[in-house]
């Protein structure tokens, strides 16, 4: 059975950067922690293994905004938090992290009517709170 559902990538910067994002220009990330919402409705399992192999230089392709930060070296995943469902949950999750984060305007939301799917926060523990579950299921990286 194919998992579907909503993601939740908790990303930590580890310098300020500045890093070009497509479409969206040259960037600039402060040092932090950050949450990018996600949602896989054809497998959830593979759309976070893919995100953790760009982490990671394993998969070099670009395809989304989300790629062009995850495939620097100075960014890393620290944890990862889903939601399953058969609806896409994806702008619900993201306006309500929008009420306890700093958006980053444009970001991951060129097919929605979202002001942005990337959030600077000061902690990840909130989106348990928020009914997600810890990914707890990965499986190792793909060589």
């Amino acid at each position: 059975m194919v998992l579907k559902g909503a993601y939740c990538l908790c990303i930590y910067i580890a310098v300020d950067a500045e890093i070009d994002v497509g479409a969206l220009g040259r960037i600039r990330f402060p040092r932090g922690r950050y949450i990018y919402v996600g949602s896989a409705m054809n497998g959830l399992e593979a759309r976070v293994r893919r995100h953790r192999n760009t982490s990671r230089g394993i998969y070099r392709a670009i395809h989304w905004h989300i790629d062009y930060l995850l495939k620097e070296p100075e960014v890393s995943i620290e944890s990862i938090y889903i939601q399953e469902t058969d609806r896409r949950e994806e702008c619900v999750i993201a306006s309500a992290i929008s009420e306890l984060g700093k958006p980053v305007k444009g970001f991951g939301c060129s097919d929605c009517r979202c002001f942005s799917h990337l959030f600077m926060v000061e902690e990840f523990t909130f989106l348990t709170k928020m009914g997600l579950e810890t990914w707890r299921h990965l499986s190792p990286p793909i060589m």
